[in-house]
Order: structure tokens, then C-alpha cells, then sequence
């Protein structure tokens, strides 16, 4: 290849100046066009579903509800438990293993009556071994009252000197001591066999058996392996509800009240009743006073331990005063304020609407609903400031 061969083929890689090219990739135009309607679509997405990936407001709720003619004319109520004022943890004053138990839980007994007996075969022995002793003593009380009698006609004719006299009149003094002591053995046996057997002190209900045959029973339950107690005893008839009044509503009861005692177990049932005492003194920590109240009539439903709710009646000597009708309540935790007004958010499925109400009296911790409501309807209770119509929410409990 000749030179201005070669230069030629170099020539021909040079790049023209003049030549446009047009071949080059654009600019791909359709992303100007899709980028803005992604976004356009994900904003809309984020409106459209925020309501559903948005936490929910972890609420509690209570139930509009209607209280009785008479809740609603109480003028304070208060909870508080059945306990019996004679109840006895019925125990055994000696010590021995239980033979014999005679009653169950549930079973009625008489005062006096024996509950339950202990091994006594050691104590049986020592009390025969004591009258044994005690016929010993007088016959040799019998004797030596011979022997003094003797003496004493021997000494008033002069046959005997003084001396001898002196001893059998020592030795018949010595014989009426033995008696005395061996009768006190005998009496000290016969408290001792008296003590294995255990009485009802009162008439009463067995509530628990604490012991079973075959046990050691001891006083103050002294060992770890022995029982203190045989049976809990309790007098049905002395049932009263013992209940808690806060200091702040002390003043509204008095003794001799007319009170009205509803029992959680039957809440249909509601027994008439009176404040029988206000103990003096007050719960410092919880800031209540116990207060009794006595029921006027009774039956087998009652039972001791059963929790109960107590109305205070007002004060008036018309026992019979016209019930009124039920009323609509919501606690009190369950209404706020909106706008001047008075509000009760109200639960539709998961979510919760703002109801005005209208409110009429205070009954404890029950404020009277006039309008708004209606029974059965889920409120929310102590509803957060910022809550409104629409919000999801929660139930905790």
C-alpha cells in the first residue's frame, strides 16, 4: 500500500463538522406523564385509606341503662359485702387427734350441741384412776373417823393420855384433806375429758370444716402440722351487709334509715333494710366509713360473703312513699362538653358519633339522661379531648 494510500484511509475516520446527528436516543417524554399521575394516585390512596391504617383510640366503655323507681330515689348507694356479727372458728381446748366429726358444711346445730370429739381413751383412764382414789381416801376418811370416836371416849374416862387422841384426831383431819384432793382430781379429769369434746356455742350454720378425722387438733394451732379449728360457725340470723360510705356522703346516713339491699347475685331481688350502726371510725387509706345496715326480712338466698349494693333512702317516716318510674343514666365519666354543649360519644361498630344530650339530675355517680340516649346504647367513658365524630376507636374493657 502506497503511502497516499494510507492517508487517504486515515482522512476517511476524520468527523465532519457539517454532519448533524440525529440518531441520538431522546429524551423518553412518557416519563413526564407518569411520574405526576403516580403521585397524583398515591396522595389520593393516602386520603382515601388513611381512616383504615390510622391507630386506633383505646377506649372503655359503659352501657346507657335504666335504673329501678327506687335506685333512682336513693339519695346515696354504696357496696359492701353479707357478713354474719356471730361467726366463731369453733376450736378445741385440748389437744388430740380428731376422732369423731359429726357435721358437714351447710349443716345446722343447736348451742351446746357436739360438733366433733377427740381421741379421749388417755384421759378416760385418768379420770377412773381419780374416783379410784377418791373411794380410797374415804374409806380411810370412814376409818379414822372410827378411830377419833374411840379415842375421844378412851380420853373422857381416862385410859389414854392426850397425845393419843391428838393423833387420831390429826389423822382424821389428814383423811378429809385426801378427800378434798382426790375430789379436785376428779373434777380436774372430768374438764379435761369435757375438753375433747367441741360444742356449738350458738345455734348456727357450719360455713367451713377445717379439719378432718385423723388430724391433730391443738389450741392456736400451735404445731405447723396441727389444726386450729374444726369448723367455722356462723348465725345465720345475724347476717348484715357491711358497707363502705365515702367521708364526703358520711352525712347522709344516720342510724335508723331506711335502706334497700340489692344483692349482685339476684339483682331482681331487693331486700328492705336499716342502718343499724356507723362505726366511728374512718378507712384512711381508702377514706370511707363502715357503715351496718341490718336486714328487715331475710331468707335462705343470703348467704355470708356475698357482695351487695346498698340505697339510702332520704330520710322520712312514710315507709311506703311513692316509687317513681325508671330513669335513663349514663355514669358520669361519659359525658364531656363540645361547643358549650353537652356531649356523649356514643359507639357505631369501630367507630364513635358525638350525641348532645340533655341531663337532668345527679343520682351518685349516675347523671339523669332527658334526651339524646337511648338504653343499650355503648358510650365511651372519660372521652379524650381531641375525640370526634368519625373516630376510630378500641375497646380495652
Amino acid at each position: 500500500m502506497t503511502e497516499s494510500e494510507g492517508r487517504a484511509d486515515i482522512g476517511s475516520l476524520r468527523i465532519s463538522k457539517d454532519r448533524k446527528y440525529n440518531d441520538r436516543p431522546s429524551r423518553r417524554r412518557w416519563r413526564w406523564i407518569v411520574y405526576p399521575l403516580l403521585l397524583v394516585v398515591a396522595v389520593g390512596a393516602y386520603f382515601l385509606f388513611r381512616e383504615f391504617v390510622k391507630p386506633a383510640t383505646k377506649v372503655r366503655t359503659a352501657t346507657v341503662t335504666l335504673l329501678t323507681g327506687s335506685e333512682a330515689t336513693a339519695e346515696l348507694v354504696a357496696t359492701g359485702y353479707v357478713v354474719a356479727q356471730r361467726k366463731a372458728e369453733v376450736a378445741s381446748k385440748g389437744t388430740g387427734r380428731l376422732e369423731r366429726l359429726e357435721f358437714e358444711e351447710g349443716d345446722t346445730v343447736e348451742a351446746g350441741e357436739v360438733i366433733a370429739e377427740l381421741d379421749n381413751d388417755d384421759i378416760r383412764a385418768q379420770l377412773n384412776q381419780a374416783r379410784a382414789q377418791l373411794r380410797v381416801a374415804e374409806v380411810d376418811t370412814l376409818n379414822t373417823g372410827r378411830q377419833i370416836r374411840r379415842a375421844q371416849e378412851l380420853l373422857s374416862s381416862g385410859s389414854i393420855p392426850r397425845t393419843d387422841f391428838e393423833q387420831a384426831e390429826t389423822a382424821y383431819l389428814t383423811a378429809q384433806a385426801r378427800v378434798s384432793a382426790a375430789l379436785a382430781a376428779v373434777a380436774s379429769a372430768e374438764v379435761a375429758l369435757e375438753n375433747t369434746f367441741i360444742r356449738a356455742p350458738f345455734d348456727g350454720t357450719v360455713l367451713t370444716k377445717n379439719a378432718d378425722v385423723g388430724e391433730i387438733v391443738a389450741p392456736f394451732a400451735s404445731s405447723a402440722t396441727s389444726k386450729g379449728s374444726v369448723v367455722t360457725l356462723a348465725d345465720m340470723n345475724s347476717l348484715e351487709v357491711e358497707a363502705d360510705v365515702s367521708e364526703s356522703n358520711i352525712q347522709k346516713v344516720a342510724p335508723g334509715q331506711r335502706a334497700e339491699i340489692i344483692l349482685d347475685a339476684y339483682p331482681t331481688v331487693r331486700y328492705p333494710g336499716r342502718v343499724k350502726k356507723i362505726v366511728p371510725t374512718a378507712d384512711r387509706a381508702r377514706a370511707t366509713v363502715l357503715t351496718k345496715v341490718a336486714f328487715d326480712s331475710i331468707d335462705a338466698k343470703v348467704l355470708p360473703e356475698m357482695s351487695a349494693r346498698v340505697n339510702f333512702f332520704v330520710q322520712s317516716d312514710d315507709t311506703t312513699a311513692a316509687i317513681e318510674k325508671p330513669t335513663l343514666v349514663v355514669p358520669d365519666d361519659a359525658i364531656t362538653t363540645r361547643n358549650d354543649a353537652r356531649v356523649v360519644f356514643v359507639i357505631e361498630q369501630d367507630y364513635v358519633t358525638a350525641r348532645t344530650v340533655q341531663i337532668g339530675r345527679q343520682l351518685n355517680e349516675y347523671t339523669e339522661i332527658l334526651s339524646g340516649l337511648q338504653e343499650g346504647d355503648k358510650v365511651v367513658l372519660t372521652p379524650p379531648g381531641k375525640m370526634e365524630t368519625g373516630q376510630k376507636i378500641e375497646i380495652t374493657y
